[in-house]
């Protein structure tokens, strides 16, 4: 059996038993991407079918490119767990899940195929335009659950998505010396970049403390956005990217 959607992206459906309803009035404005992180696809998709694993995605991405379908996007699908964005904390009740086949950083980590990402990009962007989500809402993982997700991680090129219109994006910094900050560190410095990191999103308290959540966000922020050196360190090209994202928001 397949579907199509309404700009013509096919997919096969594979239907998973995990999910449940959508709460009443809470708008889909959100888009989450994933990988796998296991061994093959055919493993990964007997997982988000399971039952007993209570896990689930509405789409899973192929390295071929081939979609299939999961859950209906009309419903709940179990893909965020404990998440935050934007002072919401239950992320799975208002976006749509996207698994990308990659076994991940525990199982050999590699490079995304392009028609792979073709797939992907021609998928989010068409439920993006069904559900009018902002490019801004278009997510990772990690950006969600920086305390226990890598995913879809730094090999991602969000770049090339960005160039299909697709997600929120700006160039990252060029990489110099000099200006750093790190976990352990206090001041009006630390409360600043905890300040611009919270208004992007992250899940931070503006504490003036460098503390781990803080150098979590730090590192979310850099496999999505500044993916040439992830560390957790706030340097120079990571605080000029940030600023150069934020400046690019519209007045909300």
């Amino acid at each position: 059996m397949s579907v199509t959607t309404d700009t013509g992206v096919k997919a096969r459906v594979h239907p998973s038993p995990n999910h449940g309803e959508r709460p009443a009035g809470v708008p889909i404005d959100t888009v989450i991407l994933h990988y796998t992180g296991m061994q093959d696809a055919e493993g990964a998709l007997r997982r988000l079918c399971d039952p007993r694993a209570e896990v689930s995605a509405h789409y899973l991405v192929c390295e071929d490119g081939s979609i299939l379908q999961c859950v209906p996007e009309a419903r709940r699908a179990w893909h965020a767990g404990k998440s935050f964005w934007k002072g919401e904390t239950d992320l799975n009740s208002r976006s749509i899940g996207i698994e990308i086949v990659n076994p991940g950083h525990e199982f050999g980590y590699r490079p995304f195929p392009s028609v792979q990402i073709d797939a992907v990009c021609d998928l989010t962007a068409d439920i993006c335009k069904r559900h009018r989500i902002q490019p801004w809402r278009v997510l990772a993982h990690s950006d969600v659950a920086p305390d226990r997700k890598e995913d879809p991680g730094e090999l991602f090129p969000w770049n090339v998505l960005a160039d299909r219109g697709v997600g929120h994006y700006v160039s990252p910094a060029a990489m110099t010396s000099g200006f750093f900050m790190q976990e352990g560190e206090e001041g009006q410095p630390v409360e600043a970049i905890q300040s611009m990191l919270a208004l992007y999103g992250y899940d931070v308290q503006i504490s003036g403390v460098f503390d781990r959540r803080t150098r979590d966000a730090v590192t979310a922020f850099q496999r999505h956005f500044r993916q040439e050196k992830v560390d957790g360190v706030v340097d120079r090209s990571t605080l000029e990217t940030l600023h150069q994202l934020l400046s690019t928001l519209p007045a909300l």
